[in-house]
């Protein structure tokens, strides 16, 4: 029986190496009499997650797919197939394999995964054991690197400007200097945070003196420093906010601090409060003074206090006096002036900000609020769209780099919903905008209706018809475009569905 083996190797467990499964997957496959054809491996992958395994993405990809030229799934162990956190998720995966008529063996556990039920139940119990390994070894290295962050320790992340990461051994005696990218050999071996080149220092002093001293924004700071060629520890010029980092973080007055933001077990990346980190002052030799550092943070908790809503709008007001033209990206890139973000959220939209301002725009704005809500909507369209090829048997993959649609890895489809405007005559108009060198194969294009809240009807628009990168389609376009309209996104739908090749012919 033809058979593909799934190797996995995390990066946290090297005697689970891919050689050694691939020896205890071959053995139970000349025991078997299957024939290895396939071969799926994700080395140095954690199992928290199905993202980033490509290989096994891949597998089920073609299992489901019909093409699998193979009968059996040969894997190490549960563990090997995922530690995932709900069982469920690793159950799920290896469903989608059985029901398309192809097994999963666990070639190293003692049960047979044969479907009875002693072989299910130590299975997911299997299962809860691999995600609550992954559990346990997370709270056990969080202590560590706690423990070592208040023995004064660096753990990660580069030096920074103006800082270098020194090497030192077990009896704290100074080994070598870390560049970029170089990382220690011994376990026994640890970081710390030390002063870097004089120049560097002497420029880091010159920040704070310019910011608190002279009054200088982040973003005049970057200008002075960009102008006299003075790089990041990057080599990238400054910004306003790589000037903030190093007039905001302790590590410039030797503290060491932990645990500002947490990314554990793979999922969402949290900002914890002050009272979670875990900190250690007073670790590294300082590059500036105390007193200068905190005169700098009250610059910014003055700064960072939150405004009333007659202090935004007067702030607003000075800088529409300052600038010929207002927007989002002017106020953003302005120094002591709340965000874009802050005024829509604190008055509802930025028009409604210029308003209450006394700016009065020379144009109706109104279309920006309008485009905003669209935006808001084209992922419920697009969610609607794949479950309508789903439900015909079609396979869909996103890709995240274009945002088209994959479907059946044969053609590639796109949603674009355009706003109905209406001119002084009141005739209807929409627009759409096409990139001819980064076109889908088809562009569904979701007419709205005038109050822009529901769909009007949809135009299929293949690439190969539309010859120019901007349509404005009138209420009635003639056969040419019209040919391509509907009122629903059924036949699209239809067009994606897998027949049987007897029943095609």
């Amino acid at each position: 029986m033809r058979a593909a083996q799934y190797i996995r190797m995390s990066t946290e467990h090297q005697q689970y190496s891919t050689a050694n499964q691939g020896d205890v997957v071959r053995n139970y496959a000349e025991g078997r009499r299957f024939e290895i054809v396939r071969t799926y491996a994700d080395e140095g992958k954690s199992g928290l997650r199905v993202k980033g395994r490509e290989s096994l993405l891949q597998l089920i990809a073609d299992v489901e797919s019909g093409d699998a030229d193979f009968k059996v799934i040969l894997v190490y162990d549960v563990s090997r197939w995922g530690r995932f956190q709900d069982a469920d998720e690793s159950a799920y995966y290896e469903y989608l394999c059985t029901r398309a008529g192809i097994q999963v063996h666990y070639c190293a556990e003692q049960f047979e995964n044969d479907g009875r039920p002693t072989s299910t139940i130590i299975k997911s119990v299997k299962r809860a054991m691999a995600g609550e390994y992954s559990r346990e070894l997370s709270t056990k290295v969080f202590q560590g690197q706690c423990r070592l962050i208040e023995l004064g320790y660096r753990q990660g992340g580069s030096a920074g400007f103006g800082l270098r990461r020194l090497l030192i051994d077990q009896a704290g005696q100074p080994k070598s200097t870390l560049n970029q990218g170089e990382y220690k050999s011994l376990q026994t071996d640890r970081v710390i945070l030390v002063p870097g080149p004089e120049e560097e220092v002497q420029t880091v002093l010159r920040m704070y003196r310019l910011f608190t001293q002279e009054g200088k924004q982040e973003s005049q700071i970057a200008e002075l420093l960009n102008s006299g060629g003075i790089l990041t520890n990057l080599g990238r010029s400054w910004t306003r906010g790589t000037v903030r980092e190093v007039l905001t973080n302790e590590k410039y007055i030797g503290n060491n601090i932990y645990n500002r933001t947490s990314f554990k077990l793979k999922k969402k990346n949290v900002h914890n409060s002050p009272d979670m980190w875990v900190r250690k002052d007073g670790a590294f030799a300082p590059v500036v003074p105390a007193d200068l550092f905190y005169t700098a943070r009250g610059i910014f908790v003055e700064r960072n206090r939150r405004f009333s809503d007659e202090e935004m709008l007067s702030r607003l007001r000075a800088l529409i006096e300052q600038n010929a033209t207002i927007s989002a990206a002017v106020i953003d890139t302005a120094d002591g002036v709340p965000s874009s973000g802050a005024y829509r959220s604190r008055f509802g939209s930025l028009v409604e900000a210029y308003r209450l301002a006394g700016h009065v725009p020379n144009r109706d704005y109104s279309y920006v609020e309008i485009n905003r809500h669209l935006r808001s909507l084209h992922p419920n369209y697009l969610d609607d769209l794949v479950d309508r090829l789903t439900t015909v048997g079609a396979t869909v993959r996103h890709d995240a780099d274009t945002g088209f649609l994959m479907i059946n890895d044969e053609y590639s489809a796109a949603v674009v919903l355009s706003r109905c405007r209406a001119t002084a005559a009141g005739s209807l108009r929409w627009l759409i905008k096409i990139d001819q060198q980064l076109a889908p194969d088809i562009t569904i294009l979701v007419r709205m209706d005038p109050t822009n809240q529901s769909p009007a009807d949809y135009y299929l628009l293949p690439i190969m018809d539309i010859e120019t990168p901007r349509l404005l389609l009138c209420e009635s376009n003639g056969a040419q475009l019209d040919t391509y309209q509907f009122h629903s996104l059924d036949y699209f739908a239809t067009l994606a569905a897998r027949q049987e090749l007897e029943v095609a012919a």
